[in-house]
Protein backbone atom coordinates (compact mmCIF):
# COMPACT_ATOMS: atom_id res chain seq x y z
CA UNK A 1 0.00 0.00 0.00
CA UNK A 2 1.50 3.50 -1.18
CA UNK A 3 1.54 6.00 2.00
CA UNK A 4 -0.16 8.77 2.03
CA UNK A 5 2.21 11.99 1.94
CA UNK A 6 -0.20 14.23 4.12
CA UNK A 7 -0.08 11.53 7.32
CA UNK A 8 3.28 12.52 7.64
CA UNK A 9 4.55 15.37 6.19
CA UNK A 10 3.85 18.88 7.37
CA UNK A 11 5.40 22.42 5.73
CA UNK A 12 8.55 23.97 6.86
CA UNK A 13 7.52 27.31 8.51
CA UNK A 14 10.45 29.48 7.10
CA UNK A 15 10.41 27.81 3.81
CA UNK A 16 7.59 26.40 3.01
CA UNK A 17 7.09 24.17 -0.58
CA UNK A 18 5.89 25.69 -3.96
CA UNK A 19 5.09 23.69 -6.58
CA UNK A 20 6.68 23.77 -10.14
CA UNK A 21 4.59 23.72 -13.30
CA UNK A 22 5.54 19.80 -14.70
CA UNK A 23 4.76 18.89 -18.30
CA UNK A 24 4.27 14.94 -17.07
CA UNK A 25 3.88 13.29 -21.04
CA UNK A 26 7.09 15.11 -22.11
CA UNK A 27 8.94 14.93 -19.35
CA UNK A 28 7.83 10.57 -19.61
CA UNK A 29 8.28 10.71 -22.84
CA UNK A 30 11.89 11.76 -22.78
CA UNK A 31 12.65 9.22 -20.27
CA UNK A 32 10.99 6.64 -21.95
CA UNK A 33 9.32 5.48 -19.04
CA UNK A 34 6.90 6.07 -16.21
CA UNK A 35 6.82 7.65 -13.09
CA UNK A 36 5.88 6.69 -9.87
CA UNK A 37 2.31 8.27 -9.17
CA UNK A 38 3.17 9.30 -5.74
CA UNK A 39 6.63 10.95 -6.96
CA UNK A 40 4.44 13.24 -9.12
CA UNK A 41 1.74 14.07 -6.52
CA UNK A 42 4.80 15.45 -4.58
CA UNK A 43 6.11 17.16 -7.33
CA UNK A 44 2.78 18.89 -8.79
CA UNK A 45 2.13 19.69 -4.54
CA UNK A 46 5.42 20.64 -3.14
CA UNK A 47 8.27 21.64 -6.17
CA UNK A 48 11.47 20.57 -5.85
CA UNK A 49 11.75 19.60 -2.01
CA UNK A 50 14.25 19.50 1.26
CA UNK A 51 12.89 16.52 3.13
CA UNK A 52 13.04 16.08 6.51
CA UNK A 53 15.76 18.75 6.56
CA UNK A 54 18.48 16.04 4.95
CA UNK A 55 17.28 14.27 1.97
CA UNK A 56 16.81 17.29 -1.49
CA UNK A 57 13.97 15.16 -3.83
CA UNK A 58 14.75 16.36 -7.15
CA UNK A 59 11.97 17.09 -9.52
CA UNK A 60 12.06 18.11 -13.48
CA UNK A 61 12.64 22.04 -13.08
CA UNK A 62 15.59 24.16 -13.77
CA UNK A 63 17.30 27.46 -11.99
CA UNK A 64 19.95 29.96 -14.01
CA UNK A 65 22.21 32.52 -12.28
CA UNK A 66 24.71 31.41 -9.47
CA UNK A 67 23.41 28.08 -8.40
CA UNK A 68 22.25 26.77 -11.74
CA UNK A 69 20.29 23.57 -11.49
CA UNK A 70 18.89 21.29 -14.97
CA UNK A 71 17.25 18.09 -14.13
CA UNK A 72 18.00 16.41 -17.16
CA UNK A 73 21.61 17.34 -17.10
CA UNK A 74 21.51 16.26 -13.51
CA UNK A 75 20.13 12.88 -14.35
CA UNK A 76 22.93 12.38 -16.75
CA UNK A 77 25.62 13.47 -14.47
CA UNK A 78 23.96 11.04 -11.78
CA UNK A 79 23.41 8.43 -13.93
CA UNK A 80 27.26 8.49 -14.96
CA UNK A 81 29.01 8.87 -11.99
CA UNK A 82 26.61 5.65 -11.17
CA UNK A 83 27.73 3.28 -13.67
CA UNK A 84 31.18 4.56 -13.20
CA UNK A 85 31.07 3.94 -9.07
CA UNK A 86 29.08 0.00 -9.90
CA UNK A 87 32.02 -1.28 -11.55
CA UNK A 88 33.78 -1.52 -8.26
CA UNK A 89 31.25 -4.37 -7.51
CA UNK A 90 31.47 -7.53 -8.49
CA UNK A 91 29.29 -8.05 -11.38
CA UNK A 92 26.71 -10.46 -10.14
CA UNK A 93 25.94 -7.64 -7.85
CA UNK A 94 25.45 -4.14 -9.94
CA UNK A 95 22.70 -2.61 -10.99
CA UNK A 96 21.46 -1.84 -14.51
CA UNK A 97 21.74 2.26 -15.28
CA UNK A 98 18.42 4.49 -16.73
CA UNK A 99 18.12 4.48 -19.82
CA UNK A 100 19.55 0.86 -19.65
CA UNK A 101 16.17 -1.13 -19.63
CA UNK A 102 15.41 -1.73 -15.73
CA UNK A 103 17.76 -0.12 -14.88
CA UNK A 104 18.36 2.78 -11.31
CA UNK A 105 16.77 6.20 -11.60
CA UNK A 106 17.81 9.08 -9.51
CA UNK A 107 14.97 10.76 -7.71
CA UNK A 108 17.09 12.36 -5.16
CA UNK A 109 20.40 12.84 -3.02
CA UNK A 110 21.18 13.92 0.76
CA UNK A 111 23.47 15.91 2.83
CA UNK A 112 25.51 13.23 3.63
CA UNK A 113 26.16 12.13 -0.09
CA UNK A 114 23.56 9.55 -0.29
CA UNK A 115 21.93 9.14 -3.80
CA UNK A 116 18.67 7.60 -3.82
CA UNK A 117 16.99 6.00 -6.69
CA UNK A 118 13.87 3.51 -8.19
CA UNK A 119 14.56 0.02 -9.02
CA UNK A 120 12.65 0.34 -12.81
CA UNK A 121 13.50 -3.75 -12.71
CA UNK A 122 11.21 -4.62 -10.19
CA UNK A 123 7.66 -4.23 -12.32
CA UNK A 124 6.28 -2.93 -15.27
CA UNK A 125 4.48 -0.57 -13.40
CA UNK A 126 6.27 2.52 -12.04
CA UNK A 127 3.94 2.23 -8.75
CA UNK A 128 5.51 -0.73 -7.61
CA UNK A 129 9.36 0.21 -8.51
CA UNK A 130 10.85 0.36 -4.96
CA UNK A 131 14.47 2.56 -3.48
CA UNK A 132 17.65 1.66 -3.99
CA UNK A 133 20.36 4.02 -1.97
CA UNK A 134 23.76 4.54 -2.41
CA UNK A 135 25.42 5.31 1.15
CA UNK A 136 27.77 7.59 1.31
CA UNK A 137 28.67 7.83 4.94
CA UNK A 138 28.34 5.75 7.85
CA UNK A 139 24.86 4.38 8.24
CA UNK A 140 23.57 2.46 11.55
CA UNK A 141 23.09 -0.90 9.94
CA UNK A 142 25.36 -0.65 6.87
CA UNK A 143 28.17 -2.80 7.59
CA UNK A 144 30.79 -2.77 5.11
CA UNK A 145 28.48 -2.56 2.35
CA UNK A 146 27.24 0.94 0.59
CA UNK A 147 24.72 -0.24 -2.00
CA UNK A 148 21.41 -1.48 0.00
CA UNK A 149 18.06 -2.30 -2.11
CA UNK A 150 14.24 -1.85 0.14
CA UNK A 151 11.28 -3.38 -0.45
CA UNK A 152 9.69 0.12 -0.15
CA UNK A 153 8.72 2.62 -2.95
CA UNK A 154 9.27 6.12 -2.42
CA UNK A 155 6.67 7.25 -0.20
CA UNK A 156 7.04 4.74 2.05
CA UNK A 157 10.52 5.06 2.33
CA UNK A 158 9.77 8.40 2.87
CA UNK A 159 7.31 7.73 5.84
CA UNK A 160 9.97 5.02 7.80
CA UNK A 161 12.89 7.60 7.70
CA UNK A 162 9.70 9.87 10.14
CA UNK A 163 9.65 8.01 13.37
CA UNK A 164 10.63 8.13 17.22
CA UNK A 165 13.19 6.10 17.67
CA UNK A 166 15.56 3.26 15.82
CA UNK A 167 13.68 0.16 17.95
CA UNK A 168 10.85 0.52 15.48
CA UNK A 169 10.52 -2.48 13.17
CA UNK A 170 12.18 -1.82 10.09
CA UNK A 171 13.22 -3.58 6.54
CA UNK A 172 16.60 -5.12 6.46
CA UNK A 173 19.17 -2.54 5.68
CA UNK A 174 20.24 0.82 7.12
CA UNK A 175 17.71 3.77 6.68
CA UNK A 176 18.54 7.78 6.82
CA UNK A 177 16.57 9.14 9.88
CA UNK A 178 14.89 9.83 12.50
CA UNK A 179 13.90 12.75 10.20
CA UNK A 180 11.22 15.67 10.75
CA UNK A 181 8.75 14.73 8.53
CA UNK A 182 9.21 18.70 7.09
CA UNK A 183 9.24 19.60 3.24
CA UNK A 184 10.97 22.59 2.22
CA UNK A 185 11.63 24.40 -1.24
CA UNK A 186 15.08 23.85 -1.53
CA UNK A 187 17.11 26.71 -0.34
CA UNK A 188 19.44 26.22 -3.07
CA UNK A 189 16.16 26.16 -5.51
CA UNK A 190 14.49 29.25 -4.99
CA UNK A 191 13.98 30.67 -8.24
CA UNK A 192 13.44 27.04 -9.85
CA UNK A 193 11.02 26.89 -12.99
CA UNK A 194 9.85 24.77 -15.57
CA UNK A 195 11.71 22.35 -17.55
CA UNK A 196 11.12 21.10 -20.66
CA UNK A 197 13.06 18.27 -22.43
CA UNK A 198 16.40 19.15 -24.58
CA UNK A 199 15.43 19.11 -28.09
CA UNK A 200 17.35 16.78 -30.03
CA UNK A 201 20.83 17.96 -31.34
CA UNK A 202 22.52 16.63 -34.70
CA UNK A 203 25.97 15.63 -34.83
CA UNK A 204 28.59 18.36 -34.34
CA UNK A 205 30.66 16.41 -36.53
CA UNK A 206 30.40 14.11 -39.61
CA UNK A 207 31.34 10.52 -39.35
CA UNK A 208 34.69 11.52 -41.21
CA UNK A 209 35.45 14.67 -39.35
CA UNK A 210 34.54 12.49 -36.18
CA UNK A 211 37.01 9.81 -37.42
CA UNK A 212 39.44 12.18 -37.79
CA UNK A 213 38.97 14.21 -34.38
CA UNK A 214 39.45 10.99 -32.87
CA UNK A 215 41.47 8.39 -34.79
CA UNK A 216 43.35 9.31 -37.72
CA UNK A 217 44.08 13.21 -37.22
CA UNK A 218 46.90 14.76 -35.20
CA UNK A 219 48.16 17.68 -33.79
CA UNK A 220 46.24 21.24 -33.71
CA UNK A 221 44.17 19.81 -37.29
CA UNK A 222 42.28 17.31 -34.85
CA UNK A 223 42.71 19.24 -31.74
CA UNK A 224 40.60 22.21 -33.64
CA UNK A 225 38.15 19.34 -34.59
CA UNK A 226 37.52 17.88 -31.13
CA UNK A 227 37.61 20.94 -29.77
CA UNK A 228 36.71 24.10 -32.10
CA UNK A 229 38.57 27.15 -30.86
CA UNK A 230 37.47 30.82 -29.91
CA UNK A 231 37.13 33.41 -33.79
CA UNK A 232 39.07 35.93 -30.88
CA UNK A 233 41.40 33.98 -28.30
CA UNK A 234 41.97 36.26 -25.21
CA UNK A 235 45.84 36.32 -24.56
CA UNK A 236 46.03 39.56 -22.28
CA UNK A 237 47.73 42.90 -22.95
CA UNK A 238 50.63 42.43 -22.86
CA UNK A 239 53.63 40.82 -25.55
CA UNK A 240 55.22 37.46 -25.36
CA UNK A 241 58.71 39.27 -25.47
CA UNK A 242 57.56 40.66 -22.48
CA UNK A 243 56.38 37.51 -20.49
CA UNK A 244 59.83 36.37 -21.69
CA UNK A 245 61.85 39.00 -20.05
CA UNK A 246 59.85 39.03 -16.68
CA UNK A 247 60.89 35.32 -16.80
CA UNK A 248 63.72 35.94 -18.11
CA UNK A 249 63.43 32.92 -20.39
CA UNK A 250 61.19 32.35 -23.28
CA UNK A 251 58.96 29.26 -23.10
CA UNK A 252 58.52 26.25 -25.41
CA UNK A 253 57.19 27.40 -29.25
CA UNK A 254 54.46 24.08 -28.81
CA UNK A 255 52.72 26.23 -25.89
CA UNK A 256 52.97 29.80 -27.70
CA UNK A 257 51.45 28.27 -30.77
CA UNK A 258 48.40 26.14 -29.16
CA UNK A 259 48.02 30.04 -27.40
CA UNK A 260 47.65 32.22 -30.42
CA UNK A 261 45.11 29.70 -31.58
CA UNK A 262 43.29 28.99 -28.43
CA UNK A 263 44.15 31.88 -25.46
CA UNK A 264 43.52 31.11 -21.92
CA UNK A 265 40.30 29.56 -21.13
CA UNK A 266 39.21 25.81 -19.51
CA UNK A 267 38.63 23.21 -21.92
CA UNK A 268 36.67 20.46 -20.58
CA UNK A 269 34.98 22.25 -18.06
CA UNK A 270 38.13 20.75 -16.08
CA UNK A 271 41.51 22.04 -17.18
CA UNK A 272 41.75 25.83 -16.82
CA UNK A 273 44.86 27.30 -18.88
CA UNK A 274 46.36 30.40 -17.32
CA UNK A 275 46.63 34.06 -19.72
CA UNK A 276 49.47 34.65 -20.77
CA UNK A 277 50.18 37.82 -21.40
CA UNK A 278 47.91 39.41 -18.82
CA UNK A 279 49.44 42.53 -17.20
CA UNK A 280 48.87 44.15 -13.81
CA UNK A 281 48.36 42.46 -10.74
CA UNK A 282 46.76 39.31 -11.44
CA UNK A 283 49.57 38.33 -14.29
CA UNK A 284 51.16 35.07 -15.45
CA UNK A 285 53.87 35.50 -12.69
CA UNK A 286 51.64 36.04 -10.41
CA UNK A 287 50.09 32.31 -10.39
CA UNK A 288 53.00 30.74 -10.79
CA UNK A 289 55.29 31.89 -7.35
CA UNK A 290 51.76 31.38 -5.67
CA UNK A 291 51.19 27.60 -6.75
CA UNK A 292 55.33 27.22 -6.34
CA UNK A 293 55.00 28.40 -2.79
CA UNK A 294 52.38 26.27 -1.84
CA UNK A 295 54.78 23.49 -3.73
CA UNK A 296 57.66 24.68 -1.47
CA UNK A 297 55.59 24.64 1.86
CA UNK A 298 54.67 21.15 0.97
CA UNK A 299 57.64 19.84 -0.13
CA UNK A 300 59.44 21.24 3.42
CA UNK A 301 56.89 18.65 4.72
CA UNK A 302 57.13 16.37 3.11
CA UNK A 303 59.79 16.11 0.71
CA UNK A 304 59.23 12.46 -0.76
CA UNK A 305 56.13 13.04 -1.99
CA UNK A 306 57.24 16.31 -3.75
CA UNK A 307 60.01 15.31 -5.56
CA UNK A 308 60.85 18.51 -7.59
CA UNK A 309 62.60 21.75 -7.53
CA UNK A 310 60.74 24.81 -7.74
CA UNK A 311 61.18 27.00 -10.37
CA UNK A 312 63.32 29.25 -11.19
CA UNK A 313 65.85 26.64 -9.71
CA UNK A 314 67.45 24.48 -12.21
CA UNK A 315 65.45 21.36 -13.61
CA UNK A 316 62.47 23.21 -11.46
CA UNK A 317 58.81 22.60 -11.85
CA UNK A 318 56.93 25.87 -13.68
CA UNK A 319 52.99 25.46 -13.96
CA UNK A 320 50.85 27.03 -16.64
CA UNK A 321 47.49 25.42 -15.89
CA UNK A 322 45.78 24.31 -12.66
CA UNK A 323 42.70 22.26 -12.58
CA UNK A 324 39.49 22.87 -10.87
CA UNK A 325 39.86 20.10 -8.36
CA UNK A 326 43.62 21.74 -7.92
CA UNK A 327 46.33 19.74 -10.06
CA UNK A 328 48.43 21.86 -12.30
CA UNK A 329 49.92 20.95 -15.30
CA UNK A 330 53.46 22.46 -16.14
CA UNK A 331 57.10 21.97 -17.53
CA UNK A 332 60.19 20.68 -15.63
CA UNK A 333 62.66 23.49 -16.64
CA UNK A 334 65.46 20.93 -17.18
CA UNK A 335 68.36 22.54 -19.56
CA UNK A 336 68.49 25.50 -21.89
CA UNK A 337 66.07 24.60 -24.71
CA UNK A 338 62.52 25.43 -23.62
CA UNK A 339 61.43 23.24 -26.22
CA UNK A 340 62.59 19.95 -24.78
CA UNK A 341 61.10 20.50 -21.17
CA UNK A 342 58.94 17.75 -20.63
CA UNK A 343 55.50 18.10 -19.36
CA UNK A 344 54.86 16.87 -15.89
CA UNK A 345 51.48 17.11 -13.81
CA UNK A 346 51.42 17.78 -9.94
CA UNK A 347 48.52 16.10 -8.74
CA UNK A 348 46.06 17.00 -6.01
CA UNK A 349 45.10 13.55 -5.28
CA UNK A 350 47.58 10.76 -6.11
CA UNK A 351 51.22 10.76 -5.92
CA UNK A 352 53.96 12.02 -7.89
CA UNK A 353 54.18 10.29 -11.17
CA UNK A 354 57.16 10.34 -13.50
CA UNK A 355 57.08 13.53 -16.68
CA UNK A 356 54.48 12.61 -19.47
CA UNK A 357 56.30 11.45 -22.73
CA UNK A 358 54.67 13.46 -25.44
CA UNK A 359 54.48 16.84 -26.11
CA UNK A 360 52.11 19.24 -24.98
CA UNK A 361 49.32 19.73 -28.43
CA UNK A 362 49.51 15.85 -28.36
CA UNK A 363 49.50 15.17 -24.40
CA UNK A 364 46.31 17.82 -24.74
CA UNK A 365 45.03 15.88 -28.08
CA UNK A 366 44.90 12.53 -26.10
CA UNK A 367 43.31 13.54 -22.90
CA UNK A 368 40.17 15.28 -25.12
CA UNK A 369 40.34 11.59 -26.55
CA UNK A 370 40.08 9.69 -23.26
CA UNK A 371 43.46 7.80 -24.41
CA UNK A 372 45.51 9.64 -21.88
CA UNK A 373 47.06 6.87 -19.57
CA UNK A 374 48.03 8.80 -16.36
CA UNK A 375 47.01 9.80 -13.33
CA UNK A 376 46.52 13.24 -12.23
CA UNK A 377 44.46 14.28 -15.69
CA UNK A 378 40.65 13.77 -15.23
CA UNK A 379 39.97 10.66 -17.30
CA UNK A 380 37.26 9.58 -19.45
CA UNK A 381 34.65 6.82 -18.63
CA UNK A 382 34.82 3.38 -21.31
CA UNK A 383 31.02 4.85 -21.83
CA UNK A 384 31.78 8.66 -22.14
CA UNK A 385 31.51 9.47 -26.07
CA UNK A 386 34.76 11.83 -26.19
CA UNK A 387 33.44 14.81 -28.45
CA UNK A 388 30.44 15.10 -26.12
CA UNK A 389 33.29 15.92 -23.39
CA UNK A 390 35.20 17.80 -25.44
CA UNK A 391 35.38 21.15 -25.60
CA UNK A 392 37.43 24.46 -25.03
CA UNK A 393 35.34 27.66 -23.35
CA UNK A 394 37.51 30.90 -23.52
CA UNK A 395 37.94 33.63 -21.32
CA UNK A 396 37.58 36.90 -21.42
CA UNK A 397 39.84 39.77 -19.82
CA UNK A 398 37.55 40.13 -17.01
CA UNK A 399 38.47 36.28 -15.98
CA UNK A 400 40.28 35.58 -12.96
CA UNK A 401 43.00 33.30 -14.20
Amino acid sequence: MTADLADFTRPHPERPPSPVPVDWASVEEWLGVGLPSDYKRLADRFGPVDFGEFVWIHVPCRQEGGTRFDYGQWLRETHRETRIDLRDLPEEQRFAVHPDPGGLLAWGCSRGADTLFWDTSVSPDPDAWTVVVRHQGPVPGSGLREWHAYDLTLSQYLQHTVRDGWELPSPPGPLMGPLPGSVARTAFLPAAGPWAPPEPVPPRLTGQERRMALETGGGLDALRLLSPPPERPYLGGGTWEGLFAELDTRLPDEYVRLMDVYGAGCWSEWLRFLTPLRTGERRFVTHVEETLDAYRMLKGSHPQWYPFAAWPEPGGFLPFANSVDGDHLGWLTDGDDPDAWPLVVWPRHADQGPPLEGGLIDTLLAWQRGTLATHGLAGLDEDDDPVEFAGFESWSDAAYW
